[in-house]
């Protein structure tokens, strides 16, 4: 880890003690797991494990579908309010995003063994294309990612189709993006997708917006906020990403809600570093 995420990693344990993050739904971004490459959103396998072995004794994680009904009631009795988790039952939710081959060949096995939902955030051309990402990862197959759902604990959602940032398309543009998505997850996975998450976790022009709220129950950003039952926008779920090589203390952290600094930091960046760019 560099001196600057270091520094970064310390001054938001620091904030987090001065306010603590408050109950709700902590969901988590994933990208790859076992891929064989040196990206910081490549975990390794034995990695992943060790961090779905601590949600099993630390927290309560439930599925994409489950957490968006708990937060889109009002705010039950015994929840906490403001920064106090006497009695309150927070949970965690993982997602995945893009579609690669590490998701059926090694993480749907490692959730099926540890019994753990999840969601995948599909971009569908490359999957219905079997071309690689533009990042040289090679895509999951259809067959793969139906025969993965087969278990019950994953879903696959929408994630755009060629994995295009909203922040600066029309309406037009926008929904045949979402709707080609939602057709071809529908015709090989066997349910359309009803959840949505923003490529790159960054937010949309107006126009988009719109398109989006019309097709799906939720959408997703980043900013490593916790999704407080009665206080989140469905359509602005905010999600937490996990790196490789945190160890389990800054993971523990990341899942309980914490790190929200990072996420602030992250979110003012990166639309800078992703300027002039379309996917």
């Amino acid at each position: 880890m560099s001196s600057l995420k270091h520094a970064v990693e310390f001054a938001g344990r620091i904030a987090d003690r001065i306010v603590p993050p408050p109950s709700g739904i902590t969901v988590l971004i994933y990208h790859r797991v076992g891929g064989g490459s040196d990206s910081a959103v490549d975990l390794d396998a034995d990695e992943f494990e060790r961090q779905l072995e601590y949600l099993a004794e630390h927290h309560r994680v439930v599925s994409l579908a489950d957490a968006v009904a708990e937060i889109s009631q009002a705010q039950p009795e015994g929840w906490a309010t403001d920064h106090d988790d006497v009695g309150s039952t927070p949970g965690v939710v993982l997602t995945f995003d893009d579609g690669t081959d590490d998701f059926v060949d090694v993480v749907a096995p490692l959730l099926e063994r540890h019994q753990t939902p999840a969601t995948l955030y599909a971009a569908t051309q490359f999957i219905d294309d079997g071309e690689a990402f533009p990042w040289g990862a090679a895509p999951a197959t259809w067959t793969g990612l139906a025969d993965s759902t087969s278990s019950g604990l994953i879903t696959v959602e929408s994630h755009t189709h060629t994995h295009l940032l909203f922040a600066r398309i029309d309406a037009p543009t926008a929904a045949a993006e979402l709707d080609r998505s939602i057709d071809l997850i529908g015709e090989h996975i066997g349910v359309a997708p009803t959840h949505f998450a923003y490529p790159k976790a960054i937010p949309p022009s107006a126009a988009a917006e719109i398109e989006v709220r019309r097709r799906f129950v939720s959408a997703s950003l980043a900013r490593s906020r916790v999704n407080r039952p009665g206080h989140t926008d469905l359509h602005r779920l905010w999600r937490t990403p996990i790196q490789r090589n945190i160890g389990l203390d800054a993971f523990g952290r990341r899942a309980a809600g914490g790190q929200r600094l990072e996420g602030e930091l992250r979110a003012l960046t990166t639309p800078i570093r992703h300027r002039g760019s379309e996917t």
